[in-house]
């Protein structure tokens, strides 16, 4: 049995039940599995997807960033004993009954912060990320007297968007969905997820069923949950694995075509 118990310092608030076939979502707004009234947290500030006897914890996008140990994350395979801080309360990830052997084989992907508390900025500092953190260092400007952040802070451009002179990977529907969806993001999501940068349907598929990520050197799928393993040009995708333009990505019933875009048209 995997549990989350919800604290506020010394306040217990919650005990929430992890189940291996449902996602969990935590954030301020109502529709939330895990509701956190705090102006610090985000609407939809994070989710929890169950993969085979394991939880992953993923962001998304949120303004003040998810921790897990004192560690921003944007994605990270729970284990016994984690502490993950949202805003300023803390979540506790317990898991009985199970012996964890596997390996932390899921590398936090990107990081991106925007501070307005002293509790946050400690935590920055002890954290050790290994790979560069865009720092937004507006916390002097504090909360207005309804506890709520100022309307006039400026929202910077978050780390995860892509540079103007990168190309622009795109997804099309060829089956399972219409459209395109340009992937505006250095880490974008494929599930069945309301939250997915691009929503497929099916079964089998996972919540959060592949990453695609762009790097120098190119983009990558990375498989991250569901029975459904994805497809790329014909073959079974275990590993992260670079598409090419015009890649045909297939999960579940759906069918996709990636392309690159030059973003100056």
């Amino acid at each position: 049995m995997s549990t989350l118990t919800l604290r506020l310092k010394d306040e217990l608030l919650g005990d929430y039940q992890l189940q291996a076939n449902f996602s969990l979502t935590i954030g301020r707004a109502k529709k939330n599995d895990v509701v956190i009234q705090d102006p610090a947290v985000s609407g939809h500030h994070a989710k929890i997807d169950p993969v085979g006897d394991r939880f992953v914890l993923m962001d998304l996008q949120s303004k003040n960033g998810t921790f897990v140990n004192e560690n921003l994350i944007i994605s990270h395979w729970l284990k016994h004993g984690d502490v993950i801080n949202i805003g300023n309360h803390q979540l506790v990830f317990n898991q009985y009954g199970s012996q964890q052997i596997f390996d932390d084989d899921m590398e936090e992907l990107d990081k991106t912060v925007i501070m307005d508390t002293s509790q946050h900025r400690n935590m920055m500092i002890k954290s050790n990320p290994t790979k560069s953190i865009n720092v937004v260092r507006f916390w002097d400007k504090g909360p207005d007297q309804n506890g709520e952040a100022s309307e006039q802070l400026k929202t910077p451009t978050p780390f995860t968007s892509l540079d103007d002179d990168q190309p622009i990977g795109v997804i099309t529907y060829l089956a399972g969905g219409f459209g395109k969806v340009k992937l505006k993001r250095k880490i974008s999501t494929i599930g069945k997820h309301p939250s997915s940068d691009v929503v497929v349907k099916g079964f089998l598929v996972g919540q959060t069923a592949v990453t695609i990520t762009q790097k120098p050197e190119g983009f990558y799928l990375n498989p991250i949950s569901g029975l459904a393993k994805p497809k790329v040009d014909g073959n079974t995708v275990r590993v992260p694995t670079i598409i090419d333009d015009l890649s045909i990505i297939e999960i579940g019933s759906a069918k996709l075509q990636f392309s690159l875009e030059d973003p100056k048209g």
